[in-house]
């Protein structure tokens, strides 16, 4: 009794279910919150600035140093973009089955900072003499074989290390605040909107800066600084090493087996069992009657192969949670790709348009295109502040959730923004058409359209504003309603909206500009800006859009929040 009345205060004290870096119960006073979280934050706002550093302006080094088409290019740029988003679901594997969160940030970060040296060592080779290989991926300006296989190299490199780095490092910012304690679970929901704003916060500065050095200055210098910057960020976070709080929360045995062994399980009972069943859940009245004939075929992984419960259950009632867990989520995760394919037109098409508009600030100053995308990290810097603290707490006051309004509500008005953001997008270009057209400059693709570049900005602000309700909302939604073993896979799959959005795209590139060329005509995506028509396919994006929403708003409908979420 002398040792229970010693050691309560003690443990009232602690975390359920986080321990410090020695494995020890972490104290909730001295561990965790918002002292670790920006902490975290601060880190990624460091890797953000190198990965931006090299995305941002990826189309005018392929399309000038390293000599390729802008078809080329925009395809090029969307592969790689694209393995860059979908990696993270493999680095959330190793994450949540066998390293950890902490350790496979550090893996991750020694492998990205490989990258970007040998990145910024390629741009730094003298090129070779010049060579042509107009009908292939790797199209040569004046850059030898050995420069463009290296470049390739290291920006793979790069990409393996974001993969391991990215939904790791949002998972264990976000495991600093336990989920169980109101005031925490309030923090937390914050945590992911001021965590995006420090994101975007990075990559406007990186565009500001960087774009200028790689256009102005050297492309060595360009990948050099993010490197410097990377190794900071390392240094950083193992500095913080003792103030994390470590997640214990999960069950025996490898997540992605107990999940796997509940559709096979289910598989093998459905032709053994009949097809009406009484479920356990149904019975306790724990979940609503649709969401068991929903999930009737998982259900089934509860049973044994005659069907009888009592004969044991093959699957454990939490495993057959998890699994319909996950499963709710594939709708929302298919009809988000629409705006992921519109995500990837800010680093290629974007740019482009702006390279052939007056970019001149003042006499003898012009800015590089590239840095326009900062509109859209600079509009999310405005508005997310404005969304946490006044659009939220009215918002909560109705309809008391702690969120404000529902992560799926506020998914579906950033697609819907989005869908509204191609179509600007598609009335600029027609006037920048028109321009070129009225001045003579159709065939003089080399001589700048007199229509100034800031008739780009509200397609850029727009996305922007899309993204403070889509993305803060997807990375939310994902981190929320997955099993906390796999919170880390669950941030990778919003990650891979993105990533498959931009092989969408690459493929939607390559088939318009092969269906758009034959026969002696112009390419929507032809090299003269003049003659294409990139407001055809924005145009198409938009249809794409506004088809995804629809579908979107029709499996929102019908989802059901797990127990005990946020919303």
């Amino acid at each position: 009794m002398a040792i229970s009345t010693i050691y309560a205060p003690l443990l009232l004290g602690t975390v359920d279910g986080a321990v410090d870096c020695k494995g020890r119960p972490v104290l909730r006073s001295s561990s965790g919150g918002w002292r670790s979280a920006s902490f975290i934050i601060g880190v990624e706002v460091a890797e953000r600035f190198a990965y931006y550093g090299i995305s941002c302006n990826l189309i005018t080094y392929l399309t000038g140093p390293l000599g390729q088409s802008t078809a080329t290019a925009a395809a090029n740029v969307n592969a790689w973009s694209g393995t860059a988003t979908l990696l993270p679901l493999l680095g959330a594997l190793v994450a949540d089955s066998f390293l950890g969160r902490y350790r496979t940030i550090v893996v991750a970060s020694l492998i990205y900072i490989l990258g970007l040296g040998l990145l910024t060592l390629s741009a730094m080779l003298p090129t070779g003499t010049t060579s042509d290989y107009a009908d292939t991926n790797i199209s040569l300006g004046s850059s030898s074989l050995l420069q463009v296989a290296l470049f390739f190299v290291s920006l793979y490199l790069v990409a393996i290390g974001a993969g391991g780095h990215k939904p790791c490092v949002q998972a264990f910012g976000a495991d600093q605040f336990d989920g169980q304690d109101p005031d925490e679970c309030k923090a937390r929901s914050s945590f992911f909107n001021w965590w995006y704003l420090g994101v975007c916060g990075g990559a406007a500065v990186t565009i500001l800066v960087l774009t200028y050095v790689q256009d102005n200055l050297s492309w060595g210098l360009g990948f050099g600084i993010p490197c410097m910057v990377m190794v900071v960020a390392l240094v950083v976070f193992l500095l913080g090493t003792g103030t994390y709080r470590y997640s214990t929360k999960r069950d025996e045995g490898n997540p992605f087996l107990r999940i796997g062994r509940v559709f096979v399980t289910a598989v093998r009972n459905w032709r053994t069992t009949p097809l009406a069943i009484t479920f356990e859940e149904e019975a306790r009245g724990t979940l609503p009657h649709r969401n068991s004939q929903q999930f009737k075929f998982l259900n089934k992984a509860l049973l044994s192969p005659d069907g009888s419960k009592e004969a044991g259950k093959v699957c454990t009632f939490s495993e057959v949670e998890e699994a319909k867990a996950v499963l709710r989520l594939v709708p929302i995760w298919v009809t988000s790709l629409g705006y992921g394919i519109v995500f990837a037109q800010i680093s290629t098409f974007f740019t482009k348009q702006g390279s052939t508009m007056d970019r001149t600030i003042f006499p003898g100053f012009k800015i590089p295109a590239a840095s326009l995308q900062c509109s859209v990290g600079l509009s999310i810097l405005l508005l997310i502040p404005i969304y946490d603290c006044i659009v939220v707490p009215i918002a909560r006051a109705f309809t008391k959730k702690p969120s404000g309004i529902t992560m799926l509500q506020r998914i579906g008005t950033g697609m819907l923004i989005s869908a509204f953001s191609m179509a600007v997008a598609a009335l600029v270009e027609m006037k920048r058409l028109k321009t070129a057209q009225e001045y003579g400059l159709v065939d003089m693709p080399g001589v700048t359209v007199p229509m100034s570049v800031w008739w780009l900005v509200p397609q850029y602000v727009l996305f922007g504003t899309a993204d403070v309700f889509t993305m803060v909302g997807l990375q939310e939604l994902f981190y929320d309603q997955v099993p906390t073993d796999l919170r880390s896979v669950g941030l990778a799959l919003y990650l891979s909206i993105i990533g498959i959005g931009n092989f969408l795209s690459s493929f939607l590139v390559s088939v318009i500009d092969e269906a758009t060329s034959g026969d002696g005509r112009d390419s929507w995506f032809a090299d003269n800006l003049n003659i294409a028509h990139l407001d055809y396919f924005y145009w198409l994006l938009a249809g794409i859009s506004a088809v995804a929403l629809a579908a979107f708003l029709c499996c929102a409908k019908s989802y059901i929040y797990n127990r005990g979420s946020t919303m």
